[in-house]
């Protein structure tokens, strides 16, 4: 994402509202069942401190992992807008009269070269599109609170039609050829290469011009791969699914846990200064759901940050990049200031 604004807490507290709630009923339960059995119904707390530990381990893990998926991600549409410039530049100074069979006018070379382009700008809303398709393992934005964060988003390829969307940028028989393809992206590189070897033949592409931008469109199918390779393969979910429940059972024998120290520090007060007040021992609550807010929270955003092009604010902005693409290749191609789009909306200091 694109942001202006830093995720205070504020926003942190409202995104974990419900787990904080979750957290504060377990503790005081289990916390109620410590003082109601007089302390005969308690945990150590060295084996909790063990596992957490281990459980501090599999989310760091989940983290770093989590983080270079995402770091992947952007490096490899960095690359697509450095290909896509290179791209644009090519496709402008190499479709010329130089080496034609039979000469065409400034115009009619303008138009072929704002078909390459459009075809291009196609090319990167097909990727987009398709990079946002739900997958079985995304679940991130089944979560109640997520959903209310992308709510408060504006993610493109959820609100506009992918039909209507690509269709200005292709000629009708690009379009019909598309309609009957599953990886319309792909199938848009397979027609860029087919229009250029025609002006190849038609001598309006110089033939080492022609390797020199086909060259680039097989960078285009590196850069998709790669951006495909982390859509379709997973963060392995056997390494998810047993973080999530070592962390849960952290989690829920952390307070009666807790509630054994505080029993304990409020024996060696009564040794040292009497009764000690029994308030001491629901000291565990708060710390119980401090240490299981922070546990918890850097689970979740290690989730959050396994599939970067799900559609959640910490994704990838590759809806934006895209966008500035068409935006910087079509105002050098010349195109009026008018008929080329403007940035996607930022709503709630994203943009994505």
């Amino acid at each position: 994402m694109y942001t202006k604004k830093i995720f205070g807490i504020k926003d942190m507290v409202l995104w974990t509202r419900y787990e904080t709630l979750v957290f504060l009923v377990v503790a005081i339960i289990e916390v109620a069942i410590f003082v109601i059995s007089d302390q005969l119904i308690q945990f150590p707390f060295t084996p909790v401190a063990l596992i957490g530990t281990a459980v501090a381990f599999i989310i760091g893990f989940q983290s770093n992992s989590a983080y270079g998926r995402i770091w992947e991600a952007r490096q490899i549409w960095g690359a697509i807008v450095n290909s896509s410039r290179t791209f644009g530049m090519m496709a402008q100074d190499f479709i010329n009269n130089d080496h034609a069979k039979n000469p065409i006018s400034e115009e009619e070379l303008q138009n072929e070269r704002k078909i390459v382009i459009h075809r291009h700008v196609a090319w990167l809303t097909a990727l987009r599109y398709a990079m946002r398709q739900s997958r079985p393992w995304e679940y991130v934005m089944g979560e109640h609170t997520n959903k209310e964060w992308a709510n408060r988003i504006y993610v493109p390829e959820f609100n506009e039609n992918f039909e209507e969307t690509i269709r200005p940028y292709l000629t009708e028989d690009d379009f019909k050829y598309l309609a009957s393809k599953t990886n319309k992206q792909t199938a848009v590189l397979y027609l860029q290469s087919k229009h250029l070897r025609r002006l190849k033949e038609r001598g309006l592409i110089w033939e080492f011009s022609f390797l020199e931008l086909e060259n680039v469109l097989e960078e285009l199918f590196t850069h998709q791969g790669k951006s495909e390779r982390i859509k379709n393969f997973p963060y392995p979910r056997q390494f998810a699914s047993l973080m999530h429940y070592f962390t849960w059972i952290f989690l829920l024998i952390l307070p009666l846990a807790m509630a054994s120290q505080f029993g304990e520090i409020a024996v060696k007060i009564s040794e040292k200064i009497g009764n000690c007040p029994n308030w001491i021992v629901w000291l565990s609550v708060p710390f119980s759901v401090a240490v299981m807010w922070v546990f918890h929270t850097m689970n979740r955003i290690g989730r959050v940050g396994e599939n970067p092009f799900e559609g959640s604010a910490n994704d990838v902005p590759i809806s934006a990049i895209s966008r500035g693409i068409e935006i910087d290749i079509r105002q050098n191609l010349g195109e009026s200031e008018a008929d080329i789009p403007k940035p996607f909306e930022v709503r709630n200091h994203t943009q994505m």
